[in-house]
């Protein structure tokens, strides 16, 4: 049986691109292997187009947020697109190094996947977006290759434990955008506006909510278990207002396994409860934040005002940019 090679038609910012990539490693690693090490050269090239960018200044007439957050875009697709068509050449020395380390044969994708070589494909808690914490000093071709050299998996890089917390707003966004691009699908709202969401209420994935086991319950939204949630809880203290006056009381929060899970859940509430109709399809970040405090989403009265704040803030936006 002759396996078809990878190809990767999608664009910059899919996230069923990873998905994909992740089938074919596993289905067929030799295919699997050259695509990731496009990737990588992928991201490579981008960072070093964001410091090309960096050195040319600000346009004062063009320059806002929404403009440098999709030239980032464009330079990923045009990062790609450059790796796809030859790219600098590192793609192929990681593609030829892998290959080694995983016992293929050079050129040739093998039909079946043995235990060990998926599980040096696809190591745990990796995915492509935790690979984008490259640190910015590889720089030079040999500096690339010797961090290559001392990485332990795919990604040649460190990736994020979901079970642990973020040690920078860059990692926390990073790390939870493949599902905020998701959730957006669902519910129409833009993704970064679900990020700052997050990052209300879980303070940038610094402010756990656990179970009894010291283990993270993965809800970044504060949502409650009522009565017709069936799955997991945690029991823990919270903060809430009544009649403009902060009160401490135990309250129980929904538990997921991950935090795709905890993304899904909280846009198919968005979605299915009448509640919440007015905030489905929010275009701007200030009326999102309002409309999810009018129906009622916190009782914190200045819910909205952090909301906002954190939306049109300048650590989310230089998160987003990079």
């Amino acid at each position: 049986m002759t396996l078809k090679p990878y190809v990767d038609n999608t664009l910059a910012g899919d996230v069923k691109s990873a998905q994909s990539l992740r089938s074919q490693m596993k289905n067929n690693p030799g295919a699997g292997v050259k695509a990731a090490a496009q990737e990588f050269e992928a991201m490579f090239l981008q960072m070093v187009m964001k410091s090309m960018r960096a050195t040319m200044g600000e346009d004062t007439f063009m320059d806002s947020d929404s403009t440098r957050f999709f030239t980032g875009m464009l330079d990923e697709q045009m990062a790609k697109d450059i790796s796809r068509a030859g790219g600098l050449g590192l793609a192929e020395i990681l593609e030829k190094q892998l290959t080694q380390r995983l016992g293929l044969s050079e050129g040739d994708a093998t039909e079946e996947t043995t235990e060990e070589t998926t599980e040096a494909l696809d190591p745990p808690n990796f995915t492509l977006t935790t690979a984008r914490n490259i640190p910015p000093a590889i720089t030079s071709m040999s500096a690339w290759r010797a961090a290559l050299e001392k990485s332990e998996s795919v990604a040649g890089v460190t990736a994020t434990s979901e079970s642990g917390t973020f040690a920078t707003a860059r990692e926390f966004v990073s790390a939870l955008w493949p599902h905020a691009v998701e959730a957006s699908r669902d519910t129409g709202i833009p993704p970064q506006f679900l990020i700052a969401h997050a990052a209300l209420e879980s303070g940038w994935g610094k402010r756990n909510i656990l179970n009894a086991d010291g283990s993270s319950s993965y809800n970044l939204f504060g949502i409650k278990a009522g009565g017709n949630w069936s799955g997991k809880s945690a029991e823990v203290t919270t903060t809430e207002y009544v009649d403009g006056h902060a009160q401490r009381e135990q309250a129980s929060f929904r538990a997921y396994d991950s935090y795709a899970d905890s993304f899904r859940d909280y846009a198919n509430l968005l979605r299915d409860n009448p509640r919440y109709g007015s905030v489905i399809g929010s275009q701007n970040g200030t009326e999102f934040a309002r409309r999810l405090q009018q129906a009622g989403y916190a009782t914190d009265p200045r819910y909205a005002e952090k909301l906002a704040a954190i939306i049109e803030g300048p650590t989310l936006r230089e998160a987003l940019i990079g």
